[in-house]
Parts: structure tokens; C-alpha cells; sequence
């Protein structure tokens, strides 16, 4: 059975793809939410597809090849669509997705190092073949400034005494010796494995993600057509906060300190919010996928 891409049905409702209509999926991952959108805007909508994996742009080659030249489709951050998205001419879109979670087929391939449930190399990297792996990270960096990407990336309140027994131990190889590590530290207590936050900080340390969030979607805001929307999934608390705080800054007429009695900053509302709170997955699709439980959508549309 085809895996159901997180908040697939909602996040089609509030994007409103119609035929003709140019697209943006910045995260491509497994292509569900892509196909999705080359359905919907058929027969004439069209859909750039980004992803720093190439293992992704691979299988989405072969899913999507049914759509011809309506999907495009390039290896390289989200954060670069800038420049990338008008020089493969989409210029102007009605609609951006950025979905910023692991697709399953990085999680449920244990060569990528993205889950501790089996043994697996310390890698975690989106693009296998460029930068630092989280084995460099853990086995070179100080104690301090470990502990600072625990505390920093994964709000790991252990993040100390993670990083000091880390040292001790080091070198580390494999996912399974940093979850054991973890739960040694930390102790089993609930149905979170202990090792979830500092595997989270690792992964967005390695693959530069806050920056990547930050500057992508700014860059999408920029791209879209008067009326076009931009939908953004975010799987943890720093990712969300951002894009939160970002779409409620767009939609404000004055930026001003509410103490300042005369407005002063001139700034007015870039975008509506289309969603005023974070849309999250219903019952029944956290249990066909638990993994779908953290997942929060926002949506905003310019104005």
C-alpha cells in the first residue's frame, strides 16, 4: 500500500491547487504531497520539486514519470529556491509546500543513520555526499559545544551530562551505541526513547536545518502570486516557533511596541493567515502513523 504523505487531505484543502497553476514542493521526500498537487491542478498545473537527497529524486523520478513534463524536479535545498525556482521557470506560484520532516524511506533505511531503532552508521546527512557526518561531529567537537547542540537544537535538559559521558566513550560508530548511551544517561521513563531529542539536535546540526527554514521561507513568501499560498509542517518546537512567529509578523499592519503610542515602523500586512492556530493531524491518522504526531501545519496567503 502507498504510504499516505502526513496531513495529505489538509494540506491539498488549504493550497487549493487548480489547473494552470504553478508549484513548489521544497521537500519532496517519498513525492505523495507532489503527486497530490499535479492531481489536483491536472491538466495544465505545474509542479518544481526540491530535495538534497539524492535517493528521493531517484524514487520520485520513477513515481511521477506518469506526469511528464508537468513535474520538475531538482537536487538541492529548499533554501536555494531564490534563485532556482525562476531560473526553471517558475517565477511566480500559486502555492509552496514545505514539508520538514524525514520521509519514511530515510527513516526505515538504516544505512542513513536517522533512526536509533536499529544499527546503522552515525550519519544523518540528507545529502550522503557532502559535509560532515554526525560521527564527526560526536568523536571531534569539545564537550561544550556539544552539549551547546543538545541544548540548542534538541532542548535536551541532560544535555551536559550527555555530552561528558559522549567524551568518555567516544569513539562512537553507530546509532545503537548513541541510543544506549542515551538511555544509560538519561533512563528509560515513558514511551519517548531517550535518545529522540539528542538525535533531532544532531540531524538539524548536521544538515543546517534552522537556517534552512529561515532562509526558504523567506525566499517563499517572496515567490508567491498575489493570492498564492505557502504551507509549512513542522515536526518540533524550534522549527514551529519560527514560522509561527514569521506568519504572524507578515499578517501585522505595525510591528511597533505595543507601548508606543504613534506608529512609527510604516510596515503593513504582507500576508493573510489562513490558519489562525496550527492545524494537526486528526485521531485516526496519528494511529495509522504515529510518527504523524508531532506534526503542526500553518498556512498563510499573500495579500
Amino acid at each position: 500500500m502507498e504510504h499516505v504523505p502526513v496531513l495529505y487531505h489538509e494540506v491539498l484543502a488549504l493550497l487549493q491547487p487548480r489547473p494552470g497553476g504553478l508549484y513548489l514542493d521544497g521537500t519532496l521526500g517519498a513525492g505523495g504531497h507532489t503527486a497530490g498537487l499535479l492531481t489536483l491542478s491536472a491538466p495544465t498545473g505545474r509542479v518544481l520539486g526540491f530535495d538534497r537527497d539524492p535517493d528521493a529524486i531517484r524514487y520520485t523520478q520513477q513515481r511521477l514519470a506518469p506526469y511528464g513534463d508537468r513535474v520538475v524536479l531538482v537536487q538541492a535545498s529548499y533554501a536555494e529556491m531564490a534563485h532556482l525556482a525562476p531560473s526553471h521557470g517558475f517565477a511566480l506560484l500559486d502555492g509552496i509546500l514545505l514539508d520538514l520532516g524525514l520521509s519514511s524511506p530515510q527513516l526505515e533505511n538504516p544505512e542513513r543513520g536517522f533512526s536509533f531503532m536499529r544499527p546503522g552508521p552515525l550519519d544523518m546527512r540528507f545529502d550522503p555526499t557532502q559535509g560532515e557526518t554526525v560521527a564527526d561531529l560526536l568523536n571531534n567537537l569539545t564537550e561544550a559545544e556539544l552539549a551547546d547542540i543538545f541544548w540548542r537544537y534538541g532542548e535536551e535538559r541532560h544535555s551536559r551530562a550527555l555530552a561528558r559521558a559522549i567524551v568518555a566513550e567516544r569513539p562512537l560508530h553507530t546509532t545503537t551505541q548513541l541510543a544506549d548511551l542515551a538511555a544509560r544517561v538519561k533512563g528509560r521513563k515513558g514511551r519517548i526513547h531517550p535518545a529522540t531529542q539528542l538525535f533531532q539536535a544532531l540531524r538539524i546540526a548536521v544538515n543546517g536545518e534552522l537556517a534552512a527554514v529561515e532562509t526558504g521561507v523567506t525566499a517563499a513568501v517572496n515567490l508567491l502570486n498575489p493570492g498564492g499560498r505557502l504551507a509549512v509542517i513542522s515536526f518540533h518546537s524550534l522549527e514551529d516557533r519560527f514560522v509561527k512567529q514569521y506568519f504572524r509578523q507578515l499578517s501585522q499592519n505595525c510591528v511597533c511596541p505595543p507601548e508606543q503610542p504613534i506608529c512609527t515602523c510604516n510596515a503593513r500586512a504582507v500576508t493573510r493567515r489562513v490558519t489562525r492556530k496550527a492545524v494537526k493531524p486528526a485521531a485516526a491518522e496519528i494511529q495509522a502513523n504515529p510518527r504523524s504526531r508531532s506534526a503542526r501545519l500553518r498556512v498563510i496567503e499573500k495579500l
